[in-house]
């Protein structure tokens, strides 16, 4: 039987977070854009979170805009010493709600103060670098990385990450300050970041899987997963997170929500023991 599945991860002296995450995304309206339908549960479900144990909440000030880093305030502030915020910048929103890439440096400074006013704080945890891309398109990230790494060193930042990134882009950012964090697109079925997942845990940088039931992932379509998940009696999602967990010792996760019931269900994955022959079954979906 394999050894439990740590629920930490430790990436510098000031940064411990849980594995599971919480990703604060779904609490808008439609499409990301605007405020919630309710408020109030938008509220609960970021309380919960805490309560249950979560100290890695992943947010942006362009959800909404504003809206996710605002309810964050009202629901948690003043913030428990161990609750780490991960944010990211690197896109505006439209009127119509439209996602706009904005990588020029003096933007991304005016975006980081946006965060840290909405969020009520004097200094963010973790901000990543969102590329224009959602897998890397190879372009240089050194002026807006370097951008974020002169707030770094004022203090405004203690750690920083990307997003959307390629390993060539790693090494180039790493170059100008150190990464504690990827966020990349990965599930079951998407597997194109194999190397990058590797190498992140060779180099203790967290990978935060986006998208980890989502793309073109359904897990219903899995007779592979539907079957796991009946042996070891627990949903298909949960079977899918947890798989991640096991897939790599840096992986992080952050599921989104907007029920507390849900939110229960997801972070009860990171509890779920998956034997071995499971994760050998498992490991056949991508290939």
């Amino acid at each position: 039987m394999s050894d439990p599945t740590p629920q930490t991860l430790t990436l510098a002296d000031d940064l411990t977070i849980t594995r599971m995450g919480y990703g604060a995304m779904q609490l808008t309206g439609p499409g990301v854009f605007g405020p919630p339908k309710d408020r109030t549960r938008a509220v609960a479900v970021l309380r919960a979170a805490v309560e249950l144990g979560i100290t890695h909440i992943d947010t942006s000030d362009f959800y909404g805009p504003a809206v996710v880093n605002e309810l964050i305030k009202e629901a948690l502030h003043p913030y428990p010493a161990t609750l780490h915020i991960v944010t990211k910048v690197g896109v505006r929103r439209s009127a119509t709600g439209g996602w706009i890439t904005s990588l020029d440096p003096a933007d991304l400074k005016a975006q980081v103060h946006e965060n840290l006013r909405h969020l009520g704080l004097e200094s963010l945890d973790v901000v990543n670098l969102r590329t224009a891309s959602f897998d890397g398109d190879g372009s240089s990230v050194a002026e807006p990385f370097g951008a974020l790494a002169d707030l770094r060193e004022q203090g405004l930042i203690r750690h920083l990450g990307l997003s959307g990134i390629t390993g060539a882009q790693l090494t180039q950012a790493q170059s100008i300050a150190p990464v504690v964090c990827v966020q990349n697109r990965y599930n079951l079925v998407d597997r194109a970041d194999d190397d990058l997942v590797d190498r992140c845990a060779e180099e203790n940088i967290a990978y935060a899987a986006f998208f980890p039931l989502g793309g073109a992932f359904d897990p219903l379509r899995s007779r592979i997963l539907r079957d796991v998940a009946r042996r070891v009696g627990a949903s298909e999602q949960q079977v899918a997170l947890a798989w991640l967990l096991r897939r790599s010792p840096s992986m992080v996760l952050i599921p989104g929500t907007s029920s507390v019931a849900h939110l229960r269900e997801n972070i009860a994955a990171a509890d779920l023991h998956l034997p071995d022959e499971a994760i050998d079954a498992l490991n056949t979906i991508g290939q």
